[in-house]
């Protein structure tokens, strides 16, 4: 027999904020509502959570039904419980986020989205519900995430060339790093390990290199054994 209760109880949901890197330019998805509240506006891909359903079943239907995307690595960011966040009622929102390579994941709408797509992190549109703050919270968590352990598994080919990791770091950290150091300390620690190629440009880390998932693996639990970044750079990522 299910339980009654004599006190209302909010509605939960889930949203995905998914980062993309996309020649240098690091980018957020979103779609646009085909349903009020705010048809039309800009929002993150989420929905409501079913009865018999884990959070990140759900994270994950509603990232496929409303863009396509599929097999995303998507991490507990924050809950978002404003009272007002939400005027059809109390809602609270589970938020997962994620990074990905945007060439890699074409975006669809579909569901209840009547598009998806990329945007550039530093020029979002007027976004729905409480969603640019979500997002600010997202650029925050995730330039923390990459000076205390290393990224870019999902969103790097399996061979590159170190510049595009320098670059990502770059953009996510907003401040440039020294390249020859840096270089040598991923080197020494095992994180990456140049390949074979005929492919090489001048100067350090000229030729293509590729992850030790062994060693990636390990790092991600127990953080990078050297200062990536100094704590006085506050800049954040898409200008949030």
């Amino acid at each position: 027999m299910p339980y009654t209760y004599d006190y209302p109880r909010p509605a939960l949901t889930v949203d995905c904020v998914v980062f993309g890197l996309d020649e240098g330019r690091l980018k957020v998805l979103l779609i646009q509502r085909a349903r009020e509240p705010f048809a039309g506006r800009w929002a993150l891909p989420g929905g409501f959570v079913e009865i018999d359903e884990e959070l990140e079943e759900t994270a994950a239907r509603e990232l496929q039904e409303e863009t396509g995307l599929s097999n995303v690595s998507l991490e507990q960011l924050h809950t978002f419980g404003a009272v007002d966040r939400d005027p059809r009622g109390r809602t609270v929102s589970v938020v997962y986020w994620g990074l990905v390579r945007v060439s890699q994941h074409r975006a669809r709408g579909g569901s209840d989205a009547s598009q998806a797509r990329w945007f550039d992190a530093a020029r979002l549109p007027r976004l729905a519900f409480d969603h640019r703050e979500v997002v600010a919270v997202a650029c925050q968590r995730l330039r923390s995430e990459a000076v205390r352990r290393p990224l870019g598994l999902e969103a790097l080919p399996a061979r590159f060339p170190w510049s595009e990791w320098l670059q990502l770091y770059e953009t996510i950290l907003g401040q440039k790093l020294d390249r020859r150091r840096l270089l040598r300390q991923l080197l020494d620690c095992g994180l990456l390990v140049e390949t074979p190629s005929t492919r090489r440009a001048a100067g350090p880390g000229g030729g293509l290199y590729r992850f030790d998932k062994r060693t990636y693996r390990r790092l991600r639990k127990e953080g990078f054994p050297f200062l990536l970044a100094g704590p006085t750079s506050r800049k954040r990522p898409g200008g949030h």
